[in-house]
């Protein structure tokens, strides 16, 4: 087990507290990549169980496109190629109540080198329809909304 993954869980909280004391709201990018096969990256990392979109936070003074580009490349090896489609804008009130999520949807796109630093676990391509077990409920959600298959909603 690496040094992030013993260390994290206990970290998190503190750090997350910390935000919600230093910022009136806190702002993440996810996105939906795709494949030419229709197959999505899904990420997995070594800090908590199952199966997410790729991205993470945006930091202060940074535009959430590029905090897109950048955590897609550092997590899943995607160096976004083209322009990006807007999904939706959702409220994730669960982890905190001013955080929100921007996601998007990645369909131009070359592979690159990753830069995940322990981080990630693994990266795989799953087909919408064929998820694995242990993908977040809200994962799921987001890729039916998406496949015009489940009720949008604006919570994440």
């Amino acid at each position: 087990m690496n040094w992030r993954a013993r260390i994290e869980p206990a970290v998190r909280p503190i750090l997350q507290s910390w935000w919600r004391f230093t910022r009136g709201m806190t702002l993440g990018v996810r996105a939906i990549v795709l494949r030419e096969d229709g197959c999505i990256a899904l990420v997995r990392h070594t800090y908590i169980r199952g199966w997410y979109l790729p991205g993470g936070g945006v930091e202060r003074g940074e535009p959430a496109h590029e905090a897109l580009c950048r955590e897609l490349a550092e997590e899943a090896g995607v160096a976004v190629a083209g322009p990006v489609e807007l999904v939706g804008v959702y409220s994730n009130h669960h982890w905190f109540r001013g955080d929100h999520v921007v996601l998007y949807a990645v369909r131009h796109w070359t592979g690159c080198a990753t830069d995940h630093e322990g981080e990630i676990e693994d990266v795989g391509w799953f087909a919408p329809d064929a998820l694995p077990a242990g993908t977040s409920p809200a994962t799921r959600r987001r890729i039916l909304e998406f496949a015009g298959q489940g009720q949008a909603s604006h919570l994440w």
